[in-house]
């Protein structure tokens, strides 16, 4: 009865030592978001830059990484994102994506420059403040002559990336 214990203990350690090797089918730079069409390596989100175009006004902008910012750069890969845009509250720019994206929302405080996603479908564009939950998208790296282009009308902003 003993033998039998020794073995099956054995057997369950050579089992559990073998389970224990890697398993993802994806190399470790790259992070799918939950559609897997959306491949994006993340250690180039870190460097991937953004324009944000209003009017005849050219903006960067840094973007974060995560799910719904691979998927937008999936999305402007296609061809730049044109959005109507109009002003809330004086203090943002918002305008309907046309597509839902992977939220992942989070309580912050934005400031002037902020790039988010909102309520899934909503990109949300800030020359102000505001506290809400967010999923971010990116920043606006010089904000010189950001609040002067957004004014206090509607604006169709193009969003494509910088290659």
């Amino acid at each position: 009865m003993k033998k039998l214990f020794v073995i099956f203990i054995a057997l369950a350690l050579i089992m559990g030592i073998t389970a224990c090797g890697n398993t993802n089918q994806y190399s470790e730079n790259k992070t799918l978001s939950p559609d897997s069409s959306y491949a994006v390596e993340t250690e180039d989100i870190a460097e991937m830059k953004m324009s944000v175009k209003i009017g005849n006004k050219s903006f960067t902008a840094t973007l974060e990484d995560n799910a719904a910012t691979r998927e937008l750069i999936e999305i402007m890969k296609e061809a730049p994102i044109s959005i109507n845009m109009d002003d809330y509250s004086g203090f943002e720019k918002v305008g309907s994506l046309g597509r839902s994206l992977t939220a992942d929302n989070q309580q912050m405080t934005t400031q002037a420059g902020d790039i988010v996603l909102y309520s899934g479908n909503q990109i949300v564009m800030f020359y102000g403040s505001n506290s809400w939950s967010y999923t971010k998208i990116g920043k606006i790296d010089d904000l010189s002559g950001w609040e002067d282009a957004l004014g206090n009308d509607s604006v169709t902003a193009v969003f494509s990336l910088i290659e």
